[in-house]
């Protein structure tokens, strides 16, 4: 019988392996690549580093230290009460990253009374550690705040420029770089600082 004709399987099998070895070696590249892109586009947009410029949140952060900004913290959300903020201060002879704790959200009423800061008619729970408020400055009467301003404290109460001055104001959203994430020296998760402890801690 003529055995021109058979077919090799031998072979047609090692083919299909080399061909399925190059196609998974070709997938795990496609991946490399993208997790590369993906850790470039985290580090260069996402993130971004900047220094702190004067004591106005003292002690949680002080002057000229280094901080990490995510930039990515507001995208989907918007900030939170007690978030501190990293925005862009404009209109004035330079512009400036400033950094400040948020206390009033768009639309609350706020004001400052007997060194306590009221929130609708409420006085809030103060969760860090901070000298009570000597200056009530724009808020020693009520002040509702509009849809897209935040008002926002230094931890540095009476030694620092906040809402509470014309000069300085209220934040609004399109001035929010982002959330300050991270104290490089010494190494510290910014949202951890100057808390004040429970009984539970």
């Amino acid at each position: 019988m003529d055995t021109d004709f058979e077919f090799d399987f031998d072979k047609q099998e090692k083919k299909s392996k080399r061909f399925k070895l190059i196609i998974k070696v070709m997938l795990w590249i496609g991946v490399a690549c993208i997790a590369i892109l993906l850790g470039w586009l985290f580090t260069a947009v996402a993130l971004e580093k900047t220094n702190m410029v004067g004591s106005g949140m003292e002690p949680t952060l002080s002057d000229d230290d280094i901080i990490i900004v995510n930039r990515m913290a507001y995208l989907f959300s918007d900030p939170e009460r007690y978030d501190v903020i990293v925005f862009n201060k404009t209109g004035k002879e330079h512009s400036y990253y400033a950094c400040r704790r948020v206390y009033g959200l768009p639309g609350e009423t706020v004001q400052i009374k007997d060194g306590k800061v009221f929130i609708n008619g409420n006085v809030i729970e103060e969760v860090i550690n901070a000298e009570e408020m000597i200056t009530s400055g724009l808020f020693e009467e009520e002040v509702t705040l509009d849809e897209d301003e935040y008002f926002v404290l230094g931890d540095n109460r009476n030694d620092c420029e906040d809402s509470r001055y014309f000069n300085f104001g209220n934040v609004t959203g399109n001035e929010i770089i982002g959330e300050a994430f991270v104290r490089l020296s010494p190494f510290s998760i910014i949202s951890k600082l100057n808390l004040i402890k429970t009984e539970e801690e």
